[in-house]
């Protein structure tokens, strides 16, 4: 299975963030990569803490698509450009962040993508959705469950889904 983190904590042509998201997830399929399934988005802060950026808006998604992962991270960067992406410095805010998180149980230690994505374990806004779409889902690297991943998390972990989370295209 593929897994894509979507992340945005700045406005973009399709609205506030949340919003941005779920125009995304359409794009993803317009440009020939089948969502199989979303999990809701969430809200989280952005890090490092303290912060004055805008909380992100979080979401994953499944894919189905055939294209190997350097392929694959093209084909989410131009989406990223599409939404008006301009990758700065690193922690800047974003109008859309595109994460291939896990691309069939690939472990890849160099070249780009590091496969599974390098700091997945300890973000609960990864963490949390990619449970509600793969409750068995168990890190490529080393097999942890990710109810574990989980619970390992800081208690003091804030991500939580949205009330009212935006209606799809």
């Amino acid at each position: 299975m593929i897994f894509v983190a979507l992340g945005a904590n700045l406005p973009s042509e399709a609205g506030p963030p949340a919003r941005t998201l779920v125009a995304a997830m359409d794009a993803l399929d317009a440009a020939g990569l089948r969502v199989a399934a979303r999990s809701r988005i969430y809200e989280s802060p952005p890090w490092p803490q303290p912060s004055d950026q805008p909380w992100y808006a979080n979401a994953v998604v499944r894919l189905e698509t055939r294209l190997d992962a350097e392929a694959l991270l093209a084909r989410l960067h131009a989406v990223e450009r599409a939404f008006g992406r301009v990758r700065s410095v690193p922690n800047a805010p974003r109008a859309l962040d595109l994460d291939l998180i896990d691309h069939d149980g690939a472990v890849r230690g160099e070249g780009a993508p590091l496969l599974p994505h390098p700091r997945m374990a300890t973000r609960a806004f990864v963490l949390l959705p990619l449970a509600e779409l793969a409750p068995g889902w168990r890190h490529p690297a080393d097999g942890t469950p990710i109810a574990e991943l989980i619970a390992r998390l800081p208690a003091d972990t804030i991500c939580r889904p949205l009330a009212e989370p935006p209606a799809t295209g």
